[in-house]
């Protein structure tokens, strides 16, 4: 589910009066920042103004209506209460386009008990309705006007996209909208081409070639270190291309100056939770467009049985995203990495604190601090260590981690002398620094919640199949649970 709190891209306070059904149809695209597609939204209002928001794709069961409208009004409601305060109605809108022979009105009929359901949910909440509109093939209908010379019953046109006087009044006060979701996903979807087969080749190479180092004992923070570099290596390149914006051209550009050998090493490198969490500290500055950039190819590289190792870039594109400000395209990558494997934790938290509105910024100070400590040479923690005495005791997060082998670890911990984390072992301690981070965030807002990121996001949703056979050797030896 996502949760908008604000217009996307509105940079002022301008205000600007929506005063029928109409108006409020052709606005709603400025109001989330893009053009919602086979979505349920639900708009707060609080004293005639819009407030929070929430989004969901409308279920193809209609028997998971019910639980998702009672799902989407306790989250817009509650959302509402720890911000704002408690909505005075709310505004329901279910957007769909017709995919067969199906028409608009068919659509609208179709859908009708699940805006009764809506209306339900909500008033059993004690917040009331005020109006819910069915979008379809170019036309809106309103669920709440029985006046027929106002709300025809084979609907009104809406205006083409962009020259309604709402249009303008929201382009006007500098409120844009992006591409439809649909084209925001595609750049995040694995390949469907005939490149497939090569890519998934490359992939079991990869995997057959990191599994038996794994289990030889290499060390952990040897295979995160050619990881990272190979990924700087190739976004890298991705500066020397011309930004062509949000278009397939530059993703096909970006795709073009990654190998698939390349992308399949990255792609296994980055199951480990150590890697992942200092790819993640690309995420501000001139290394956040970059990183984006390539995390979109690695997701588009997850190609056959490897779906399910989509969850790792799909997670850091989610979260580039979010530190970048764009909380749609968060969003829609974090709902993705979930779908891909539902039990990976990095994502289910930052989709969590990016539905809560929570501020990015205590996650950035925290891998800027573990950046900062990895940096520290082995003198300067000796005479850090010094200064604070000696029963400072070991650095947090210093005892071994699960999924690193055995050898590995007692290899790397008999390096030191005296019992102190060498500058290797640096890396590892603050492994779990960015979970702790979004988990404290998290609790001094409130929002944590038994099964969250299980809620009707998942409704109907089936995990893709892991890779069997042979390929599910490679993954079990290269995965490590987010």
């Amino acid at each position: 589910m996502t949760n908008h709190s604000e217009a996307a891209g509105a940079p002022g306070t301008e205000q600007i009066t929506l005063r029928n059904p109409s108006e409020l149809a052709e606005a709603l695209p400025y109001l989330l920042g893009f053009k919602p597609e086979d979505s349920i939204v639900l708009v707060a209002l609080h004293r005639g103004r819009f407030g929070g928001r929430v989004r969901l794709g409308i279920p193809e069961r209609p028997g998971d209506w019910p639980s998702v409208a009672d799902e989407m009004a306790k989250c817009l409601i509650s959302g509402c209460e720890r911000k704002d305060g408690r909505p005075d109605g709310i505004v329901a809108f279910l957007c769909r386009d017709p995919k067969t022979v199906e028409t608009g009105r068919q659509i609208m009929e179709r859908l009708h008990p699940l805006a009764q359901m809506l209306r339900l949910a909500c008033g059993r909440l004690d917040v009331p309705v005020v109006e819910t509109l069915c979008i379809a093939d170019d036309h809106f209908w309103s669920y709440s006007c029985p006046v027929a010379e106002c709300c025809p019953p084979d609907g009104t046109p809406l205006a083409a996209s962009g020259t309604s006087v709402t249009a303008a009044a929201m382009t006007y006060a500098g409120i844009q909208v992006r591409r439809p979701l649909r084209e925001m996903r595609a750049r995040l979807t694995p390949w469907q081409t005939a490149a497939v087969p090569e890519q998934e080749r490359a992939l079991d190479a990869a995997a057959m070639a990191l599994v038996p180092r794994i289990l030889a004992g290499v060390p952990r923070v040897e295979v995160a270190d050619e990881t990272l570099d190979l990924a700087r290596r190739v976004w890298s390149r991705f500066g020397h291309l011309p930004t062509g914006g949000d278009t397939l051209e530059a993703d096909l550009k970006d795709d073009e100056q990654l190998a698939h050998d390349e992308a399949a090493r990255l792609i296994l490198g980055l199951q480990d939770r150590l890697t992942r969490d200092h790819a993640a500290e690309w995420m501000e500055g001139d290394e956040a467009p970059r990183a984006l950039r390539l995390w979109r190819a690695l997701a588009r590289r997850c190609v056959g049985p490897y779906g399910e190792h989509a969850a790792a870039p799909l997670t850091l594109a989610g979260w580039v995203a979010w530190s970048l400000g764009d909380r749609v395209e968060a969003g829609e990558a974090l709902d993705m990495a979930l779908a891909a494997d539902p039990r990976y934790v990095f994502a289910r938290l930052l989709m969590e604190a990016c539905s809560a509105d929570l501020d990015p910024e205590p996650v950035r100070r925290s891998l800027r601090k573990t950046r900062d400590e990895r940096n520290v040479t082995p003198s300067e923690a000796d005479s850090e260590e010094d200064s604070e005495g000696a029963g400072a005791g070991v650095a947090v997060g210093a005892r071994p981690v699960a999924g690193v082998n055995a050898e590995g670890a007692a290899g790397r911990k008999g390096a030191g002398s005296s019992g102190r984390p060498s500058a290797e072992d640096s890396r590892e301690p603050a492994e779990d620094r960015v979970t702790r981070a979004l988990e404290a965030a998290l609790r001094r807002r409130g929002s944590r919640r038994a099964g969250a990121g299980k809620g009707p996001a998942q409704a109907g949703a089936h995990a893709p199949r892991r890779p069997q056979g042979r390929r599910r050797v490679g993954r079990q030896g290269t995965r490590r649970d987010g």
